[in-house]
């Protein structure tokens, strides 16, 4: 089974502005100088401190790592913990994507945003079935539609996906800068018949009297 880092589910990531206002507020509240020196905190402070937490984690060899996401700061299992938390938590069996859902997962991804027919024109078979799936999972979403004959839908990965694989953004996925430089098939644009010209071309001619 793949490693999945683990994090409480109680209580999600912490953005920067959310730890600003935490130490400003615990600053303004205590009675004690030496907390309330914290309240000229700024951003690149906390940012600092974060990192020094991290590296010192690391260094230490401890089974929690602190980890920037998407959508902010949180501690997660490190790899190596994987076995011992499964044993702690032996309900929590994530349902793993089928390989087609995988695959459709990684033509989104890395060709984002694509359109259902040219993710079909890759893989060479229907996805309804594994999109809905994605869909489902908030992994992929609709983000509009594409300015072609139909304005077919268009797909994209979700913060969530983001934040599922641990990356920041989709420019951290392995191999992504040579992957996006491999032709894929396409699936052929419909050509968009123009209407018939109304009446005939010698014009219309009034009824004799």
């Amino acid at each position: 089974m793949p490693w999945k880092p683990w994090c409480s589910p109680h209580r999600g990531p912490l953005t920067l502005p959310e730890l600003l206002k935490a130490i400003g507020d615990a600053a303004k509240e205590s009675e004690d100088p030496a907390v309330q020196q914290f309240a000229g905190t700024t951003a690149a402070d906390v940012t600092a401190a974060l990192e020094e937490l991290k590296a010192e984690y690391a260094q230490q060899a401890r089974a929690l790592q602190l980890t920037e996401q998407v959508n902010g700061w949180t501690m997660t299992t490190v790899r190596e913990a994987a076995e011992w938390v499964r044993q702690l938590y032996p309900e929590a069996k994530p349902t793993r994507l089928s390989g087609p859902a995988l695959e459709t997962l990684a033509i989104i991804a890395y060709r984002q945003p694509v359109t259902r027919a040219d993710i079909e024109a890759v893989r060479g078979v229907a996805v309804d079935g594994v999109m809905q799936v994605l869909l489902d999972r908030s992994l992929v979403n609709i983000i509009g539609r594409a300015e072609v004959p139909g304005r077919p839908l268009l797909y994209a990965t979700t913060e969530y996906f983001l934040q599922h694989f641990g990356l920041k953004a989709v420019d951290e996925l392995p191999n992504v800068d040579e992957l996006r430089r491999v032709v894929l098939p396409k699936a052929e644009i419909p050509v968009e018949e123009k209407p018939a010209a109304e009446g005939c071309a010698g014009g219309i001619t009034g009824r004799g009297g």
